[in-house]
Formats: C-alpha cells, sequence, structure tokens
C-alpha cells in the first residue's frame, strides 16, 4: 500500500502562483502514472493532470497552459506547478497513483 500525503496549499490571491507537493512512501512510486485531482464545494472530483512513469504529461483544458505537472522518483515526489491563479481554481487538491491510492488532499483557495 502507498501513501499520499499532500502540502502546500494555501490562500493566494488572483494572478498568484502555488506549488503543491505529493510525497509518496514507497520507493516504487517511479513506476506509477500520477495524477492530480481536485474537488470543489458542490462539484464531483476532476482530473488536473497526469504523469506517466516516463514524463509524458496530460492537462485538463482548463488548466493547460497555467499548471505544470512534474515528478522526481528519487525523491518519491510528484509536484503541481500552478500559476496565473482564478478563483474557480479553488478546490481541495489530491494526488492519486494509477493503482487507486489517494492522498487526503490540501486545500488551495484563490481570492482577493
Amino acid at each position: 500500500q502507498v501513501q499520499l500525503v499532500e502540502s502546500g496549499g494555501g490562500l493566494v490571491q488572483p494572478g498568484g502562483s502555488l506549488r503543491l507537493s505529493c510525497a509518496a512512501s514507497r520507493s516504487i512510486f517511479s513506476i506509477y502514472t500520477m495524477g492530480w485531482y481536485r474537488q470543489a464545494p458542490g462539484k464531483q472530483r476532476e482530473l488536473v493532470a497526469t504523469i506517466t512513469s516516463g514524463g509524458s504529461t496530460n492537462y485538463a483544458d482548463s488548466v493547460k497552459g497555467r499548471f505544470t505537472i512534474s515528478r522526481n522518483n528519487a525523491k518519491n515526489t510528484v509536484y503541481l506547478r500552478m500559476n496565473s491563479l482564478k478563483p474557480e481554481d479553488t478546490a481541495i487538491y489530491y494526488c492519486k497513483t494509477d493503482v487507486g491510492n489517494w492522498g487526503q488532499g490540501t486545500q488551495v483557495t484563490v481570492s482577493s
């Protein structure tokens, strides 16, 4: 069982930036495709971005050009760099492995 711990969320003004981190508990992290998801109040959880073990990435249309997913396999960590944040990016952000392990989430609030 892989445990995931997200960090880096917080309150930021519109147009600001944040970097989220997701640390995995096992060294076999490198074989997983990792994903970032988010859930806003009253809405379904949605996919934000994924990154394969080889580094190929995929993004939701709503974040393309603003968010960047990356990984450091030596540190068992996946990142989500979020730029040009908008109020509609406000949500709890979760990371997930492609075998169904979820983190506990980190809150991102974009507000002036």
